[in-house]
Formats: structure tokens, sequence, C-alpha cells
């Protein structure tokens, strides 16, 4: 399961509440992909060298859910496919 954009988590270990804003995110130098990639509450994006990567294991809580509707439910489909693409 995949949280929707505009989804408000607290990561484990963590203290600053983290806006979900993006999906599958390859880091800088390097061959890993994040599930999600995420921004600061309430701060927002001030700098794209301050946004968050992480993946779904690390979320500890879920505050608010963002917005799911159809089109929500087909890329939820295609994180999927990319998920078990990427296990093979």
């Amino acid at each position: 399961m995949y949280y929707p954009i505009g989804t408000l988590v607290l990561l484990k270990e963590g203290t600053v509440k983290v806006l979900i804003i993006g999906y599958k995110v390859k880091e800088a130098n390097s061959d890993k992909v994040y599930d999600y990639l995420g921004c600061a509450y309430p701060i927002g994006v001030l700098k794209s060298d301050q946004n968050l990567l992480f993946d779904k294991e690390k979320i500890d809580k879920v505050i608010h859910l963002g917005y799911k509707d159809e089109e929500f439910d087909l890329i939820e489909e295609q994180l999927k496919i990319i998920d078990e693409l990427g296990n093979k």
C-alpha cells in the first residue's frame, strides 16, 4: 500500500512531521530508489537538498491521509508493479 500525495506522517525515531510529495525517487550518486519523497511540515520545500527520502517501512504513524481518487488508484497499481519488478 502506498499513501497518496499530501499524506502527513511521522517517521520512526523522527520528531518532525513529513509531508509526502513524491514517489520512487533515486538518490543522487547512488542506485538506491526510495519509496517516498517528502518535505518537513509545515515548512515545505525551501531548498531541494532538504527534501527527505524514505521507504514505507520507516513510517511510524499516519497523521493525515492525503486525497485519494481513481487517478491515485491507477498510480498505486503502477507503483506496486514497479515494486514487483524490483524484487525479481
